[in-house]
């Protein structure tokens, strides 16, 4: 499928190239000329007679009436020269060989520079695509000693291309031009509709297989099994303004400037506008040709604006994507295929999205959304259809349960199935957490652990429904489920077993997701860790990598086919930085410590904390009024923006199920400086913590600390005493929510210390963490 803008026009080439050189352009079409007359392509007064016959014809459309008269014959020198140049140009940019224009140019150039084999060159930031991808494709034809002399102009063709249609981001820039070739960005024109640029989650995904490939050519790594990048196609940033233009929606234009109530109140009524909006022709036709070349592989419409997965600012979670299982008619994939794509431009104004833009100084950035088209990575199982595994890696473990765990050997959250939930917060269900280092020790030790804390449900493709899906595992997984083995295990109640022999008497209901099978695999945890290092060591910081993987053969040993989604580098975390928790804090001045999944950091000078009783939050069984305390948490968090502050909450900040923590979005908790979770055991359970979601993302870009605290546990301290103790100055700080005194509280920590403050120091190397309170900070 061919997208693209229209070839420029040849006589234009040639007067771009010409014009690089002003003072000897008149002898170059002296030369050009007489190749004309030479070759008989013109005879020379056929040639002069037009040029007079032009020349006159020009005067009257400058409104000469005399031209005798009216114009100096020096004047019509300079117009009869000015036509006799731009026929020269026409005639031989449409009759000879453009590889003759080069030679007379070298020419006329060697006269100057004898000693020197100068090439030609042009400046690439005002030519036309064409006459970029043309010159590029000459240089790259070059034999080695050729192409030698003008790899800088070849690298500034790329730079400028990268530019254009990729991402002008100068760290990516940096690291990207040493990669792409103009075979690479030829491929991501041909893929794209529209003009603009492809976007940053699109960039950093073909960026980072570029660097695995370079990596392998130079036999700098070595990979069993060759890593891909699935089917893309690409639509380009302009058309999200065409969109706009086309359907009336200049209203959304400054939606960001708006205040946080109002951008929330009119979100709604953006996203009916939107979905209610056409495409240009143009594009609806190359969506459909882009329909008929696919066929029904399911796709995935993905978010990818310019500002998306670059430095400093991942965006992770902000926009929207959607699946388009594709099993329909090809007018019935079309409607589908543009609702989703409508969608994803929608979510341009999702208020945590605008908030999250404030909070990294990018409100003014024009940040336009270009979209990403790729095909499922999976394969059909009964009626379904999805990857054997998928998930998210971290080069950099941001969590430690065990002192042998390297943080630089990386961290998986692995998924059966579509990776929506190894990425996204979902209620009652859990990845497998796999530590590069030792990918066999797992945070659980007891069979019961292992079965609450596995994956239970699965996100599919349903081929036959034409919709994708979460169902529970036992629905889909079964015993001729190719490499069965490598994910599941079975449940003997006291004892969790791997599958040592496979039959249809196998039940379902008895197999746990653990992954042991293929965290057990040397060959797919080394090609992890390898992935990993690599793309760290080339970007200079630690990234994040969303992946899938598919068993191509599991005997005699399985082999994997692996599939990189999405790269995005980590620049905001501090990895190695090394603090002490100090010893000698009296026990009357600590305020609660911590021993697991403990992050490396500290905070000082705490003034307030924001405070939700676990128990008094369990026994709220009015859903509205859960819901409302979410929002009285995102006033207190807009209310004490100037201060310093932690909030502290039951079980997981930010869950869809609204019984196992306080609901609330990024944008109710960015003020922050530790998010702390009280995994309080009810029932015999402990709630999971916010860690590898998309919340945890957020926390990791603005440096917010998340810190589990499990009161229950042996050797804790939670001082809840002087929470329960110390006044609630929320009904000063916020009188309109004063009614909700009795389940947020609010601890102004001087007021209820004597003029002391909290600080909060974590060592993650040593799981420990201590909240204590001081007269001044000591870690300022």
């Amino acid at each position: 499928m061919v997208v693209g803008p229209r070839a420029t026009p040849k006589v234009l080439e040639l007067y771009l190239e010409i014009s690089r050189y002003p003072i000897l352009a008149k002898e170059i079409r002296e030369r050009m000329r007489d190749e004309l007359f030479s070759r008989h392509v013109i005879a020379p007064d056929t040639f002069e007679q037009e040029v007079r016959e032009k020349a006159i014809r020009s005067q009257i459309l400058e409104g000469l009436e005399d031209p005798y008269t009216q114009e100096s014959p020096e004047v019509w020198q300079e117009r009869v020269q000015q036509i006799r140049d731009d026929l020269t140009d026409f005639y031989f940019a449409y009759n000879l060989p453009h590889a003759l224009f080069v030679e007379i140019v070298r020419a006329v150039l060697k006269e100057r520079k004898p000693d020197k084999d100068v090439i030609l060159s042009f400046i690439p930031e005002l030519a036309p695509w064409d006459l970029l991808f043309a010159k590029a494709e000459e240089y790259e034809s070059y034999p080695p000693e050729e192409k030698a002399k003008v790899k800088h102009h070849l690298k500034e063709i790329i730079v400028v291309l990268t530019k254009g249609m990729i991402s002008d981001q100068l760290a990516f820039i940096g690291i990207a031009k040493n990669f792409f070739t103009i075979a690479d960005l030829k491929e991501i024109r041909r893929r794209r509709i529209g003009r603009g640029k492809i976007g940053g989650k699109a960039a950093g995904m073909m960026l980072a297989h570029k660097i695995l490939q370079h990596a392998l050519a130079e036999a700098e790594i070595e990979l069993e099994y060759p890593i891909t990048i699935p089917d893309s196609y690409f639509i380009g940033s302009d058309v999200f303004y065409e969109f706009q233009e086309l359907n009336g929606l200049h209203e959304f234009h400054d939606q960001k400037y708006k205040s946080h109530e109002e951008i929330v109140a009119e979100y709604p009524l953006g996203i009916e506008a939107f979905l209610a909006g056409r495409f240009p022709e143009i594009v609806v036709a190359r969506l459909h040709n882009l329909l008929a070349a696919v066929g029904q592989a399911p796709l995935i419409v993905r978010s990818s604006s310019l500002l998306e997965d670059n430095f400093g600012s991942s965006f992770a979670g902000k926009y929207e994507s959607f699946f388009c299982p594709n099993q329909g008619t090809l007018d019935e994939n079309l409607k589908a295929l543009s609702c989703a794509i409508k969608s994803v431009y929608a979510s341009m104004h999702n208020p945590s999205a605008l908030l999250y833009r404030q909070q990294k100084g990018f409100l003014d950035y024009d940040e336009r959304m270009a979209v990403l088209i790729q095909k499922v990575e999976g394969k059909r199982f009964g009626h379904y259809f999805f990857p054997a595994a998928a998930g998210v890696a971290f080069s950099r473990n941001p969590f430690r349960w065990n002192r042998m765990i390297r943080r630089e050997d990386g961290f998986l959250r692995l998924v059966w199935g579509l990776g929506t939930r190894a990425v996204d917060r979902v209620a009652n269900d859990y990845p497998r957490m796999v530590a590069l280092s030792h990918p066999q020790l797992r945070p659980e030790s007891t069979a019961k652990e292992i079965r609450r804390y596995s994956q239970h449900f699965v996100d599919v493709i349903d081929l036959a429904g034409n919709t994708m899906k979460t169902l529970p595992v036992r629905e889909v997984i079964s015993a001729d489920y190719p490499g069965v083995r490598l994910f599941a295990a079975l449940d003997k109640g006291d004892r969790v077993q791997p599958i040592f022999t496979l039959g249809s008497d196998l039940d379902p209901n008895a197999m746990v997701l653990t992954f042991d099978g293929l965290v057990q695999d040397a060959t797919f945890v080394s090609m992890m860790k390898t992935l990993l290092k690599t793309l760290e060591q080339y970007y200079k910081f630690p990234v994040d990598v969303e992946f899938a993987v598919d068993i191509l053969a599991e005997r005699p040993r399985p082999e994997y086919g692996f599939r990189l989604l999405q790269c995005r580098p980590l620049t905001s975390q501090e990895w190695g930085e090394e603090l002490q928790v100090p010893s000698d804090i009296p026990e009357s001045d600590k305020l609660f410590s911590a021993h697991k999944l403990v992050p490396q950091g500290v905070a000082s000078n705490i003034d307030y904390i924001v405070y939700v009783d676990p128990g008094v939050y369990g026994r709220v069984t009015d859903r509205s009024l859960k819901l409302e305390i979410g929002r009285v948490i995102g006033r207190v968090n807009k209310r004490l923006e100037d201060d310093r502050f932690i909030l502290m909450g039951p079980g997981r900040w930010g869950s869809s199920n609204i019984d196992l923590g306080v609901r609330v979005t990024y944008a109710d908790i960015y003020n922050t400086l530790v998010l702390v979770e009280i995994a309080m055991e009810k029932g015999g359970e402990t709630p999971e913590v916010s860690y590898g979601t998309h919340i945890f993302q957020d926390l990791v870009e603005t440096q917010i600390y998340p810190l589990p605290l499990y009161p229950d546990d042996e050797g804790v301290v939670f001082n809840r005493a002087f929470l329960d103790k110390a006044p609630n100055v929320l009904p000063e700080l916020l009188p309109v929510d004063s009614a909700f005194a009795d389940y947020v509280k609010v601890v102004d920590v001087p007021a209820a210390s004597g003029g002391r403050f909290l600080e909060i120091v974590m060592n993650g190397e040593q799981e420990q963490a201590l909240a204590y309170l001081t007269a001044s900070s000591k870690l300022a």
